[in-house]
């Protein structure tokens, strides 16, 4: 565990709930460090961790299901304030000696709440408010000791608590932006009832990382593959401010990258930050790799295992080099470990194992984002001095722009991808800029969260100052989204779109026809291959 300064931690228990992460980010959002957990952890491993409190997450099992996962009653024995959200409400419940039942009717979605005397955790909010539902259970009988403190008009234990034990629990969802007052309530429990303090900051972290970065590498060398992504850039970034030239950045430059980018990486980290940085031109190396390649896969493998090839033989001309560096984040962690069936969640594990180290090759790893989300990942990127273009750089496949090249890849029409693509995120970058100067907000309702063209295996006809082409089609995709997971097109002004088009038409030869791809996702994949 690396980010515990202040000796902190709100232990979330995750029964395979779609909200778990979200949990574990809304109270971090209130400064104070919380961890995912497996549902089944054993009160004695929770002790060893010395959580200063627990919130049991939803999930999508019943508690009466044969293979439902449940919650080891001897937690409710360590004396920590323990908040229960859904499932976690309800397996709560059974486990103190209440009742869950089938209701004949379930209730998904927003609800009017209504408080019923006194309660510590909805404390200083209205007696009737909107919360967000998903349950079909329920609570018909609470366990001895508790009180029912809040309603719905189909759910009669919408929320309990037993004051004097610090156990709270809610059926709705206070995690989600949906419930008017659910941050108050998150404020209520760890800062009224846990007393914990709001000291988990960005700057703490940052001392914190470089004073355990600087203790694990002592006097060795650090090796970073420098993708140019933000993950990577960060901590090189971080890892730099620990050990200074102890850090070596090996950027493999394959080719696909989009236009300027290796440029600006390269003006960044030897320009800027003055570091040690290995630029690798292996362009033609990896066009040659994969001419002729038209299936997708196909490219993303060989590409994935040539950059590795070729980062180990840069790699293996440095001496004494004892360290790797690389930009694991918690979600990649945590969505590493299986699922069991019923949402139990097997013990969380790292993919260090998918590090293709070659024979008689292997490095120590420092993965000093490894518990941070990725919107930590990048307002401490920001905090380190990184361009705000690179922090906020869009999600980038890492085959590049060689699976944006439906068929097979070429250097001519990589270059036509090149130009349509800057002209697309040109335009997009202004369109987004406009729209968070009214918001405020990075990711606003309306604003593009990832765009690019796409160049198709297709030539159509077309008329150019008055002769007849047969030219490329250039497909533009812009989607709204905020985790990947589903996605839309985003609904453009045409006047964007229009500018779009005859840019890439006027700007870049070879091509007569541009698309606007409006397939959310699902359907659809929000990249093409």
């Amino acid at each position: 565990m690396a980010t515990r300064s202040s000796g902190q931690l709100v232990a979330v228990l995750d029964f395979g709930a779609q909200y778990g992460q979200l949990i574990a980010r809304r109270v971090r959002d209130l400064h104070v460090y919380s961890e995912l957990v497996p549902c089944d952890v054993s009160a004695a491993e929770l002790a060893q961790m010395k959580p200063s409190a627990l919130i049991l997450s939803g999930g999508p099992a019943s508690v009466y299901a044969e293979d439902a996962p449940h919650v080891d009653p001897a937690i409710f024995e360590l004396g920590l304030p323990i908040l229960g959200f859904c499932y976690g409400h309800q397996t709560m419940a059974v486990a103190l000696g209440g009742e869950v039942a089938h209701a004949e009717k379930g209730e998904y979605g927003p609800a009017s709440l209504v408080r019923s005397g006194s309660s510590e955790l909805l404390m200083s909010t209205p007696g009737e408010q909107t919360v967000w539902m998903s349950h079909r259970d329920s609570v018909c009988r609470v366990p001895k000791g508790f009180s029912v403190t809040a309603r719905t008009e189909t759910c009669p234990v919408a929320a309990m608590e037993c004051a004097e034990r610090r156990l709270y629990a809610t059926q709705f969802h206070p995690e989600v932006r949906h419930t008017d007052y659910g941050r108050r309530m998150l404020e209520n429990f760890l800062f009224g009832i846990c007393r914990l303090e709001p000291n988990w900051t960005m700057d703490n972290l940052i001392d914190e990382k470089v004073d355990q970065i600087r203790a694990q590498v002592g006097n060795d060398r650090v090796i970073l593959g420098l993708s140019g992504g933000v993950d990577s850039s960060v901590v090189a970034a971080l890892v730099h401010r620990a050990v200074g030239d102890q850090l070596t950045c090996v950027f493999v430059n394959h080719g696909f990258l989009r236009q300027g980018e290796p440029e600006l990486v390269e003006e960044v980290f030897r320009d800027q930050f003055d570091m040690s940085f290995v630029h690798v031109h292996a362009e033609e190396r990896f066009l040659r790799l994969i001419a002729g390649v038209t299936d997708p896969e196909k490219k993303r493998k060989l590409i994935g295992t040539e950059f590795w090839k070729v980062f180990f033989e840069e790699a293996q001309r440095l001496d004494g080099v004892r360290f790797m560096a690389q930009g694991t984040i918690y979600p990649d962690i945590i969505e590493s470990g299986a699922r069991k069936t019923g949402g139990k969640a097997s013990t969380i594990k790292s993919h260090h194992n998918l590090i293709p180290f070659p024979p008689g090759v292997h490095f120590d790893l420092i993965e000093p984002l490894d518990h941070f989300f990725k919107d930590e990942v990048r307002e401490l990127g920001m905090a380190l001095g990184l361009p705000e273009s690179m922090v906020y750089r869009q999600p980038f496949p890492g085959p590049g722009l060689a699976i944006r090249i439906i068929g097979e890849v070429t250097s001519e029409k990589l270059e036509i991808l090149k130009a349509a693509d800057a002209i697309v995120r040109e335009e997009l970058d202004a369109y987004n800029t406009r729209l968070f100067e009214q918001t405020g907000e990075h990711n606003s309702e309306h604003s593009c969260w990832q765009y690019f063209a796409v160049l198709p295996d297709i030539r159509s006809v077309g008329v150019m100052g008055d002769e007849r082409t047969y030219g490329h089609t250039v497909i533009v995709r812009a989607v709204e989204s905020s985790d990947a997971m589903t996605a839309d097109w985003a609904k453009l002004p045409y006047e964007v779109l229009g500018s779009i088009s005859s840019r890439i038409v006027a700007e870049v030869a070879g091509v007569n026809r541009v698309a606007y791809d409006v397939t959310p996702k699902p359907p659809a994949t929000i990249e093409w291959e």
